[in-house]
């Protein structure tokens, strides 16, 4: 069966569209629009849709971009599990964002829906699909853990879910602190299944799946908690544990290697940082406190969506 690729595209620009509009009427503040394109020639060829905020009302700095480029021969990152795809021409298309809001009640959010397809020397084109959502929190809160591990169950259904969910807990887990980078979600990535069993467009269909059930999953936990007060203990909490974020992002992240070694955009790619981080060496919050318990309680796996 031929690939469209051409419908995925069409469906990434749609769900990139939906998502800005609906983060752009809970801040108030519109996301800055910047297209660009890779011209024929270079490492990568393409175009891509960066829609960015800084300083909003809700979002401190968020994006979600887009971008589809093509390339002469497939990254070594993008390989691990499919080596005889090593070196033969590509395309890679997705939708990503990261939003970190201001208020340290509210959690930083990821999700990422992608495909990529490549056509080997001897061989017919393959496509195979990755993505999903994770939850970072600064302060716990077990009723908006359950709510966005149950949507995302409710997405792509129990079978499914039961692979996906370890596999975030897996994935997004900080190996040189011990520890994982927040409450987790769904992760999977080189998802490709038989033509018998769907082929291509099981594959797309998971990805519509996963992209639909984000704003349902993430939006009503912002709304219960941006106007919780804070202050400056919760500011300095936050930005110690977005320094967390940034180390996995830099050192442990497939997706920013890929982007940064492939020859992709910094700029766009490089989206996902907080604005505002901090280290302090051999730091720990104080036994019993609120801090504490992000970790006691939270920064471990649970069964959160049959809690």
């Amino acid at each position: 069966m031929a690939i469209d690729t051409g419908a995925v595209r069409a469906y990434l620009l749609g769900l990139q569209a939906r998502i800005v509009a609906a983060l752009e009427a809970a801040d108030g503040k519109g996301f800055v629009s910047d297209g660009w394109t890779r011209p024929a020639g270079g490492a990568l060829e393409g175009d891509g849709l960066t829609r960015l905020v800084e300083e909003g009302a809700l979002f401190e700095r968020g994006g979600c971009n887009f971008s589809h480029v093509r390339g002469t021969a497939l990254p070594p990152s993008a390989t691990q599990h499919r080596r005889e795809l090593a070196g033969a021409p590509f395309e890679a298309m997705g939708v990503s964002l990261v939003l970190h809001p201001r208020n340290p009640y509210v959690p930083t959010v990821h999700m990422n829906v992608r495909m990529l397809a490549a056509t080997p020397a001897r061989g017919a084109t393959v496509s195979w699909f990755g993505g999903g959502m994770d939850l970072t929190p600064y302060y716990g809160f077990e009723d908006d853990a359950r709510h966005f591990h149950r949507s995302c169950k409710a997405a792509i259904g129990s079978g499914l879910y039961a692979r996906f969910k370890p596999w975030c807990d897996e994935y997004f887990f900080l190996a040189h602190r011990g520890e994982p980078r927040g409450v987790g979600g769904i992760f999977f990535d080189d998802f490709v299944l038989p033509e018998e069993q769907g082929g291509h467009e099981a594959g797309f269909a998971l990805i519509r799946a996963t992209g639909d059930a984000f704003l349902d999953a993430y939006l009503p936990i912002v709304q219960r908690r941006r106007e919780l007060p804070y202050g400056e203990r919760e500011r300095d909490f936050q930005a110690w544990r977005r320094g967390r974020y940034v180390e996995f992002n830099l050192v442990w992240d497939r997706g920013t290697h890929f982007g940064l070694h492939g020859g992709g955009r910094a700029e766009s790619i490089l989206m996902s940082m907080p604005p505002l981080a901090r280290w302090r060496y051999a730091w720990q919050p104080e036994p019993g406190t609120p801090e504490a318990r992000l970790a006691t309680d939270f920064l471990r796996p649970r069964d959160w969506a049959d809690e």
